[in-house]
């Protein structure tokens, strides 16, 4: 059977991961987590004093991204590949509110997102494979057969990365979380470069109200549909 590129794309905590995860899985295709790639280089930014709260050195980290190394490595007994930082594994690392206070100011930078397109484009090259973004649908596979945009309010996506973050045993409020979602999506809709944008051709899905196999379901449909046609 001929395989296709979906692309998906989106606001943040829309479940884009989640749902790219299930279509791998159930195509058999390869999965690629182009948030955890910016996340990585967000906390290597932090690792090295690059950003903090008070300030923010972008030309020492552009001078500084020849040493990142970015790697993806399948874990069998989770289901799925996890991100790799110059050869140490970060996926917890990754995933706090500090990394999300920092990474949509990472994600602006020209330099940044070329390395990764860059990088994210020779993933893609042999089709097969379901990438999910903010541009992954517009800048790195414009020709897409499949392009999915999620969206739901700020105050449903806000309630699911704090429920998440307290199962993870993150104290935070459900106040900072709201507030961080707001300024992720201002900045990801209004940045120079690449900016959040719904693809012409993409197919849009609120799933405010949808849980995780309906979601599922509706996004299999579409798939199931456009290969009828191929």
């Amino acid at each position: 059977m001929k395989k296709i590129t979906i692309a998906i794309d989106g606001f943040s905590s829309t479940g884009k991961s989640t749902l790219a995860k299930q279509l791998a899985k159930h195509l058999g295709y390869v999965y690629v987590d182009t948030g955890a790639m910016y996340r990585a280089v967000t906390f290597f930014a932090m690792q090295h004093g690059y950003i903090n709260a008070e300030s923010f050195d972008k030309e020492s980290l552009i001078r500084a991204l020849p040493n990142v190394k970015l790697e993806f490595h399948f874990n069998s007994d989770l289901g799925f590949a996890e991100m790799y930082l110059n050869g140490s594994n970060v996926e917890n690392e990754i995933r706090t509110m500090e990394v999300s206070s920092f990474v949509s100011k990472i994600a602006e930078i020209s330099e940044v997102r070329a390395k990764l397109v860059e990088q994210q484009q020779q993933m893609g090259k042999g089709k097969g494979i379901v990438m999910d973004g903010r541009d992954i649908g517009t800048v790195v596979f414009p020709n897409a057969e499949l392009k999915i945009f999620m969206t739901a309010s700020p105050e449903t996506r806000a309630q699911r990365r704090f429920d998440e973050l307290q199962a993870k045993g993150q104290a935070v409020s459900f106040a900072d979380v709201l507030k961080n979602v707001e300024e992720r999506d201002y900045i990801d809709t209004h940045r120079d470069d690449s900016p959040l944008v719904k693809a012409e051709d993409a197919i849009e899905i609120d799933n405010s109200y949808l849980n995780r196999e309906e979601q599922f379901e509706a996004v299999l449909d579409l798939v199931d549909e456009l290969m009828k046609t191929m």
